[in-house]
């Protein structure tokens, strides 16, 4: 499964912004999708996840009630939209995906990679 995130960008505090993060090759086999991020000098975090059929979604504590993650099964595509975004949200946001079920923030625990794209939010 090949995962490819479109470009980030510069927003201002309490702006948004929106992520896709395009699927291709054997999707069928994938459970569920995660977004990451990582900012400078941190570990690898869990910022949301989805089930790639039932549409669970699961957020961190840091993002929830501002950052929404949707999928589109029919263009193998997830979404992070994200509002009031902080400077703490910079960080290279990452897109993930899963074979199967268990637990949704480790990184480890994914199988696809994107590569990686650039969020940075000035105050």
């Amino acid at each position: 499964v090949q995962l490819v995130e479109s470009v980030g960008g510069l927003v201002q505090a309490g702006g948004s912004l929106i992520l896709s993060c395009a699927a291709s090759g054997r999707t069928f086999s994938v459970y569920a999708m995660g977004w990451f991020r990582q900012a400078p000098g941190k570990e690898r975090a869990f910022a949301a996840g989805i089930t790639w059929n039932g549409g669970s979604t699961y957020y961190a504590a840091s993002v929830k009630g501002r950052f929404t993650i949707s999928r589109d099964s029919a263009k193998n595509t997830v979404y992070l939209q994200m509002n009031s975004l902080k400077p703490e949200d910079t960080a290279v946001y990452y897109c993930a995906g899963r074979a199967s079920s268990g637990s949704y923030s480790r990184p480890a625990e994914y199988n696809y990679w994107g590569q990686g794209t650039q969020v940075t939010v000035s105050s």
